[in-house]
């Protein structure tokens, strides 16, 4: 490119340049002397007209012929007239401009002309589209299988292919069925192709078979809509009733933020008989300095009933221990049982379990006169049931059109856009817009459980910003 626009800038210096600008007059003006040292007067005080009228009349003959007229051979310029035609070839002109008139017009519309590209300069080559992901890495993988190829070496990957593949035994031809066959498969033509023989781990691994998508992948997290139309009353000229309903929606909206509001500020309140006042702050600061006399005999009272109390608890303690010291003594001296004892427990306890049976057996005798009061127990445990599991369900399918609780912040909806009474119009034109598309979006996104509620991140600068005056050259700041 830089070479071609070397060559354009040496064709035009030539003497037989041609230009469609036309030659400006050469003012003599006397020029301003101006210290060039800074960079701030390079482009301020430099004349460069010469040079982008130059360049401009190179672009303008680039868009008009294609190319430089000092470029165009003489046979593109120039044209040989060779007089008027003759009567011939006239009456052939005028049969083919009656077949046109006959015909369809073959002249593009207007609108076409307008739409066409009207620069002869071609477009500018896309390099992108040219490109190739691993381009190199794929020639080079290429190049050295056609290398190991020309040897007769076969790659490592082709032979684990080879390996997995079952060893054919033996070609069977294939036996062609009768028409009437009654138990011959049915052949779709249309219907999909048949399932392929091959290793369906190959299949996977070449890309030829696609993964098993699973089930959970296709259900979706919600049941909305991914554009919520708008009730009838945000109509930019809506009906009055309608209009009114979504008022009211909006009415109640903002009396639960209130009561919301109103709640908070009732928790947090202060009762103002239970704050502190200067009395209270006194007698809490001087309480225990006074009176010391009395708080001296009523210690002493304390200490008295102090010494009793223990007194009695140690003789309470001494008669606990010589009760259990009887005891004690008491279980050491047990004597052991005798095997008439054991036999008469043994046989008590035999009694105990006959008993326990004979009145489950009763019961359950008793039961077979109860089965129509069992029965209607257990169908009400059943509707019991059944009405639980249903409203089970419809909670369940009642929180498919809600928004979950993804992350530690809650869902927050967005305020309803409507107009009031005064803000309508009558024009589409003068409709001022409400809310913002990229909000909406962001919002629907939230309530359909495709991504968590978020706040804007704050920014907070680590260091604290150092203002440093710096010298420029030659110049005070």
């Amino acid at each position: 490119m830089a070479a071609a626009r070397r060559l354009k800038r040496v064709v035009a210096t030539q003497p037989g340049f041609l230009s469609f600008s036309e030659n400006k007059a050469d003012v003599s003006t006397r020029r301003k002397r101006v210290n060039k040292n800074k960079k701030k007067n390079w482009n301020k005080h430099s004349d460069i007209n010469d040079v982008e009228d130059f360049l401009e009349d190179i672009r303008h003959q680039e868009r008009t012929t294609g190319g430089l007229l000092a470029e165009k051979p003489d046979d593109s310029l120039f044209f040989l007239d060779a007089g008027h035609q003759q009567k011939d070839d006239r009456k052939a002109s005028e049969q083919v401009k009656n077949k046109k008139r006959k015909g369809k017009s073959q002249r593009p519309l207007r609108i076409d002309l307008i739409l066409q590209h009207d620069s002869l300069v071609p477009p500018i080559k896309d390099v992108l589209a040219y490109q190739q992901p691993n381009a190199k890495k794929l020639r080079n993988a290429a190049k050295r299988v056609e290398h190991l190829a020309a040897k007769g070496v076969v790659p490592r990957s082709q032979k684990k292919l080879l390996n997995r593949q079952t060893p054919k035994t033996g070609v069977k031809k294939a036996v062609t069925e009768a028409n009437n066959y009654p138990k011959r498969e049915y052949y779709d033509i249309w219907g999909q192709e048949s399932k392929s023989s091959a290793d369906p781990w190959y299949l996977q691994q070449t890309g030829k078979k696609r993964v098993k998508r699973p089930e959970k992948m296709n259900d979706k997290p919600s049941t909305l809509p991914a554009v919520e139309v708008i009730a009838p009353g945000g109509s930019y000229n809506p009906d009055f009733f309608s209009h009114q309903a979504l008022l009211q929606e909006a009415h109640n909206v903002e009396i639960k933020k209130q009561k919301a509001e109103k709640r908070i500020e009732r928790r947090l309140a202060v009762d103002k008989d239970k704050r502190a006042t200067e009395e209270t702050i006194f007698q809490e600061q001087v309480e225990g300095l006074v009176e010391e006399n009395e708080d001296d005999e009523v210690s002493a009272i304390n200490e008295d009933d102090k010494v009793s109390a223990i007194n009695e608890d140690d003789k309470v303690s001494a008669i606990k221990e010589e009760e259990e010291g009887t005891v004690g003594g008491a279980i050491v001296l047990a004597e052991k049982k005798t095997e008439r004892q054991r036999k008469k427990e043994k046989a008590e306890k035999i009694k105990e379990q006959q008993r326990l049976s004979e009145k489950n057996q009763t019961n359950k005798r008793q039961q077979l006169f109860q089965l129509r009061s069992i029965k209607a127990t257990i169908k009400q445990q059943e509707k019991r049931t059944a009405a639980r599991q249903k409203r089970r369900k419809a909670k369940m399918e009642a929180q498919k059109s809600q928004p979950r609780r993804l992350g530690k912040l809650k869902f927050q909806a967005d305020d309803i856009e409507i107009k009031l009474s005064d803000e309508l119009r009558s024009s589409l034109r003068e409709l001022k817009p409400e809310g913002s598309v990229l909000k909406d979006r962001f919002k629907s996104l939230q309530k359909r459980n495709l991504i968590e509620p978020r706040e804007r991140a704050k920014f907070k600068r680590k260091y604290k910003l150092k203002y440093v005056e710096k010298r420029a050259f030659r110049e005070i700041t």
